[in-house]
């Protein structure tokens, strides 16, 4: 059985997952739209998100869990021994297959079991894996440029539009947004990256 990384306050991960048997998890552009609105529904008010992306059959998200202090004050956290963390994204999970059951008759699973995911612990694997997610369409044949897919954070990063995304967290890593998008331009290789990433 494969280790699970434990969910802890104050820490960042890199969670993903697919679709079960590899079947799509998104057929349609209110799907994609439906799953960020539960998404901000759920994750947001515990973790601080820097980077996502949502492809058809699996998704990439770099997420920062909340300080305890914080959590605790939440709705359904109050008085709770011992704070569940992963139970937002399995609320998130749970009710975006609802929803897909229910709007294309299907019954059933429609994630991996467990959800995958990986503490991130330095800032240079930080920035990598924020290439990483926002490449993957090009891995996949998408798109020739990150900046082309609309389901991924690249476009918010480069926004001035309000949104829950850390961009500038995620720029000032990269020092500028002129080198946040020549770094994304020129990351070539995303299958050498997804290995040094240990994915």
């Amino acid at each position: 059985m494969q280790h699970l990384e434990p969910i802890l306050c104050g820490r960042t991960y890199h969670i993903y997952n697919c679709g079960i048997n590899g079947c799509d998890l998104f057929r349609e552009n209110q799907n994609y739209e439906y799953f960020m609105n539960l998404y901000n529904k759920h994750i947001s008010p515990v973790a601080d998100t820097y980077a996502w992306v949502l492809m058809k059959n699996h998704f990439h998200l770099l997420v920062r869990i909340k300080e305890e202090e914080f959590i605790k004050n939440l709705e359904g956290f109050e008085n709770r021994r011992g704070l569940k963390l992963h139970q937002p994204f399995s609320n998130l999970f749970n009710a975006y297959t609802k929803a897909f059951n229910k709007r294309f008759g299907r019954s059933g699973s429609l994630f991996e079991n467990r959800f995958h995911r990986k503490l991130v612990s330095d800032i240079e694997y930080f920035k990598r894996l924020v290439v990483y997610i926002h490449n993957n369409p090009v891995h996949h044949g998408f798109t020739k440029f990150a900046m082309d897919y609309p389901w991924s954070s690249y476009l918010t990063c480069i926004s001035i539009k309000p949104t829950h995304l850390q961009r500038d967290s995620v720029i000032g890593w990269f020092d500028s947004e002129a080198n946040f998008k020549t770094v994304h331009d020129n990351a070539s290789d995303v299958i050498d990256l997804e290995q040094r990433l240990g994915l």
